[in-house]
């Protein structure tokens, strides 16, 4: 399956629009990786914990998208976007959605 944030697929044309599709994942962190985090921010660097959670959340959303555009019969998802929440104090949400099309 194709996914792309932009409208068209070059050397493709799409002949039907199936509709918008969805993919969320929603993490927690726990509170040692938040201790940890919280020392690298002070002292500087890159939080390799919470980039790792927020790789595996991303990842998630777009499997999810994709699933749910190949049950609707397309082969392809055009226009992606993909939005970051944090819900709560500990909590990571994120959104990928696209137009699943048809092309050929």
């Amino acid at each position: 399956m194709i996914v792309t944030t932009t409208n068209t697929i070059e050397g493709h044309r799409i002949t039907d629009y199936k509709g918008i599709v969805v993919g969320e994942a929603i993490m927690g962190a726990n509170v040692v990786r938040d201790v940890f985090a919280s020392i690298t921010d002070i002292v500087g660097g890159r939080s390799g914990a919470y980039e790792s959670k927020l790789q595996d959340a991303r990842d998630t959303a777009m499997n999810e998208l994709e699933a749910r555009a190949a049950a609707m019969g397309a082969n392809a998802v055009v226009g992606v976007d993909l939005d970051y929440e944090v819900v709560g104090q500990s909590m990571l949400m994120v959104s990928a959605s696209g137009t699943a099309v048809v092309i050929e």
